[in-house]
Protein backbone atom coordinates (compact mmCIF):
# COMPACT_ATOMS: atom_id res chain seq x y z
CA UNK A 1 0.00 0.00 0.00
CA UNK A 2 1.48 3.09 -1.18
CA UNK A 3 1.00 7.10 -0.57
CA UNK A 4 2.07 10.30 -1.34
CA UNK A 5 4.17 12.06 1.41
CA UNK A 6 1.20 14.81 1.14
CA UNK A 7 -1.91 12.13 1.82
CA UNK A 8 0.37 10.44 4.79
CA UNK A 9 0.46 14.55 6.23
CA UNK A 10 -2.86 15.18 5.98
CA UNK A 11 -3.53 11.75 7.59
CA UNK A 12 -1.83 12.37 10.86
CA UNK A 13 -3.22 16.52 10.76
CA UNK A 14 -6.32 14.72 10.76
CA UNK A 15 -5.84 12.32 13.30
CA UNK A 16 -4.79 15.56 15.26
CA UNK A 17 -7.60 17.65 14.02
CA UNK A 18 -10.03 14.56 14.66
CA UNK A 19 -8.79 14.65 18.55
CA UNK A 20 -9.56 18.16 19.33
CA UNK A 21 -12.67 17.56 17.69
CA UNK A 22 -13.23 14.88 20.40
CA UNK A 23 -12.46 17.58 23.21
CA UNK A 24 -14.35 20.15 21.49
CA UNK A 25 -10.98 22.04 21.55
CA UNK A 26 -11.08 25.53 19.94
CA UNK A 27 -7.56 24.56 18.68
CA UNK A 28 -8.60 22.17 15.91
CA UNK A 29 -9.72 25.34 14.12
CA UNK A 30 -5.67 25.34 13.50
CA UNK A 31 -5.81 21.56 12.34
CA UNK A 32 -8.73 23.02 10.36
CA UNK A 33 -7.07 25.09 8.32
CA UNK A 34 -3.77 23.12 7.67
CA UNK A 35 -5.55 20.09 6.59
CA UNK A 36 -7.69 21.72 3.67
CA UNK A 37 -4.74 23.55 2.08
CA UNK A 38 -3.08 19.98 2.12
CA UNK A 39 -6.04 18.38 0.46
CA UNK A 40 -6.82 20.89 -1.86
CA UNK A 41 -3.87 18.88 -3.86
CA UNK A 42 -4.06 15.06 -2.58
CA UNK A 43 -7.60 15.68 -4.30
CA UNK A 44 -7.00 17.53 -7.17
CA UNK A 45 -4.47 15.44 -8.42
CA UNK A 46 -7.02 12.34 -7.57
CA UNK A 47 -9.80 14.05 -9.97
CA UNK A 48 -12.06 14.07 -6.77
CA UNK A 49 -13.18 17.70 -7.47
CA UNK A 50 -16.16 18.45 -5.31
CA UNK A 51 -13.66 17.23 -2.55
CA UNK A 52 -10.83 19.48 -3.66
CA UNK A 53 -13.81 22.61 -3.75
CA UNK A 54 -14.98 21.52 -0.65
CA UNK A 55 -11.58 21.92 0.97
CA UNK A 56 -11.41 25.38 0.02
CA UNK A 57 -14.74 26.08 1.75
CA UNK A 58 -13.19 24.40 4.70
CA UNK A 59 -10.43 26.60 4.96
CA UNK A 60 -13.32 29.45 5.32
CA UNK A 61 -15.39 27.80 7.46
CA UNK A 62 -12.15 27.26 9.94
CA UNK A 63 -11.53 30.52 10.00
CA UNK A 64 -15.35 31.47 10.71
CA UNK A 65 -15.30 28.55 13.19
CA UNK A 66 -12.50 30.14 15.25
CA UNK A 67 -13.78 33.29 15.29
CA UNK A 68 -17.36 31.94 16.27
CA UNK A 69 -15.74 29.61 19.20
CA UNK A 70 -13.52 32.42 20.57
CA UNK A 71 -15.93 35.49 20.71
CA UNK A 72 -19.61 33.76 20.07
CA UNK A 73 -20.22 33.51 24.07
CA UNK A 74 -19.90 36.05 26.70
CA UNK A 75 -16.77 38.02 27.06
CA UNK A 76 -15.85 35.23 29.59
CA UNK A 77 -16.92 32.36 28.11
CA UNK A 78 -16.76 30.06 25.12
CA UNK A 79 -20.11 29.48 23.13
CA UNK A 80 -21.63 26.10 24.99
CA UNK A 81 -22.65 22.93 22.84
CA UNK A 82 -26.19 23.10 22.07
CA UNK A 83 -28.85 21.15 20.00
CA UNK A 84 -29.70 22.22 16.73
CA UNK A 85 -32.29 24.56 16.65
CA UNK A 86 -35.38 23.15 15.12
CA UNK A 87 -35.90 26.10 12.69
CA UNK A 88 -32.80 25.31 11.55
CA UNK A 89 -33.61 21.77 9.64
CA UNK A 90 -35.64 22.85 6.77
CA UNK A 91 -32.89 25.49 6.12
CA UNK A 92 -29.81 23.04 6.12
CA UNK A 93 -32.26 20.51 4.00
CA UNK A 94 -32.39 22.88 1.59
CA UNK A 95 -29.15 23.81 1.44
CA UNK A 96 -28.00 20.20 1.71
CA UNK A 97 -30.48 19.22 -2.01
CA UNK A 98 -29.49 22.49 -3.66
CA UNK A 99 -25.65 21.49 -2.96
CA UNK A 100 -26.47 18.02 -4.16
CA UNK A 101 -27.96 18.78 -7.17
CA UNK A 102 -25.55 21.70 -8.07
CA UNK A 103 -22.37 19.86 -7.60
CA UNK A 104 -23.68 16.72 -9.24
CA UNK A 105 -24.38 18.71 -12.46
CA UNK A 106 -20.93 20.69 -12.32
CA UNK A 107 -19.37 17.10 -11.58
CA UNK A 108 -21.31 15.22 -14.59
CA UNK A 109 -21.28 17.83 -17.33
CA UNK A 110 -17.87 19.80 -17.49
CA UNK A 111 -15.93 17.16 -15.34
CA UNK A 112 -13.91 13.81 -16.26
CA UNK A 113 -15.72 12.66 -12.25
CA UNK A 114 -16.27 8.84 -12.10
CA UNK A 115 -17.92 9.61 -8.90
CA UNK A 116 -19.98 12.26 -9.27
CA UNK A 117 -23.48 11.41 -6.97
CA UNK A 118 -21.54 9.99 -4.34
CA UNK A 119 -18.24 13.23 -4.30
CA UNK A 120 -21.07 15.19 -4.49
CA UNK A 121 -23.35 13.84 -1.65
CA UNK A 122 -20.15 13.91 1.04
CA UNK A 123 -19.47 17.71 -0.55
CA UNK A 124 -22.84 18.64 0.31
CA UNK A 125 -23.57 17.18 3.57
CA UNK A 126 -19.89 18.27 4.38
CA UNK A 127 -21.11 22.18 3.66
CA UNK A 128 -24.05 21.12 6.22
CA UNK A 129 -21.94 19.44 8.83
CA UNK A 130 -18.91 21.97 9.01
CA UNK A 131 -21.34 25.24 9.49
CA UNK A 132 -23.14 22.86 12.13
CA UNK A 133 -19.46 22.36 13.87
CA UNK A 134 -18.45 25.80 13.92
CA UNK A 135 -22.18 26.79 15.58
CA UNK A 136 -21.14 24.40 18.03
CA UNK A 137 -24.50 21.58 17.49
CA UNK A 138 -24.49 18.38 18.76
CA UNK A 139 -26.09 16.36 15.85
CA UNK A 140 -23.18 17.87 13.12
CA UNK A 141 -21.93 14.48 14.54
CA UNK A 142 -24.45 12.57 12.66
CA UNK A 143 -23.41 14.32 9.03
CA UNK A 144 -19.93 13.18 9.71
CA UNK A 145 -21.00 9.64 10.56
CA UNK A 146 -22.50 9.73 7.33
CA UNK A 147 -19.43 11.51 5.37
CA UNK A 148 -17.31 9.50 6.69
CA UNK A 149 -18.27 6.01 6.26
CA UNK A 150 -19.26 6.98 1.95
CA UNK A 151 -15.97 8.68 2.27
CA UNK A 152 -14.33 5.62 3.19
CA UNK A 153 -15.56 3.49 0.47
CA UNK A 154 -14.95 6.19 -2.17
CA UNK A 155 -11.30 6.45 -1.28
CA UNK A 156 -10.66 2.90 -1.67
CA UNK A 157 -12.10 3.23 -4.70
CA UNK A 158 -9.73 5.69 -6.03
CA UNK A 159 -6.74 3.92 -4.21
CA UNK A 160 -5.97 6.77 -1.40
CA UNK A 161 -5.63 3.60 0.77
CA UNK A 162 -4.18 6.14 4.02
CA UNK A 163 -7.00 8.56 3.27
CA UNK A 164 -9.92 5.71 3.62
CA UNK A 165 -7.96 4.18 6.45
CA UNK A 166 -8.59 8.13 8.35
CA UNK A 167 -11.91 8.16 6.91
CA UNK A 168 -12.47 4.74 8.37
CA UNK A 169 -11.43 5.56 11.46
CA UNK A 170 -13.44 9.32 11.43
CA UNK A 171 -16.34 7.37 11.17
CA UNK A 172 -16.01 5.28 14.08
CA UNK A 173 -14.75 7.85 16.40
CA UNK A 174 -17.62 10.10 15.57
CA UNK A 175 -19.72 7.68 17.25
CA UNK A 176 -18.16 8.16 20.38
CA UNK A 177 -17.55 12.14 19.79
CA UNK A 178 -21.29 12.52 19.69
CA UNK A 179 -21.12 10.57 22.84
CA UNK A 180 -18.50 13.00 24.34
CA UNK A 181 -19.93 16.11 23.23
CA UNK A 182 -23.34 14.48 25.04
CA UNK A 183 -21.56 14.21 28.27
CA UNK A 184 -19.91 17.25 27.66
CA UNK A 185 -23.06 19.31 26.89
CA UNK A 186 -24.81 17.37 29.95
CA UNK A 187 -21.97 18.87 32.26
CA UNK A 188 -22.32 22.46 31.38
CA UNK A 189 -25.86 22.69 31.51
CA UNK A 190 -25.64 20.55 35.06
CA UNK A 191 -23.17 22.96 36.96
CA UNK A 192 -24.39 25.90 34.75
CA UNK A 193 -21.04 26.98 33.68
CA UNK A 194 -19.50 27.36 30.20
CA UNK A 195 -15.42 26.41 29.04
CA UNK A 196 -13.59 29.47 29.63
CA UNK A 197 -12.00 30.84 26.08
CA UNK A 198 -8.24 29.81 26.39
Amino acid sequence: MEGNPLEIIGTLVGLIYLWLEYRASIYLWIAGIVMPAIYIVVYYRAGLYADFGINIYYLVAAIYGWLFWMWGGSKKAAPPITHTPPRCYLPLTIVFVAALLAIAFILIRYTDSTVPWLDSFTTALSIVGMWMLARKYMEQWFAWIAVDAVCCGLYIYKELYFTSILYGIYAIIAIFGYLQWRKLMNAQWSTNTIPLKP
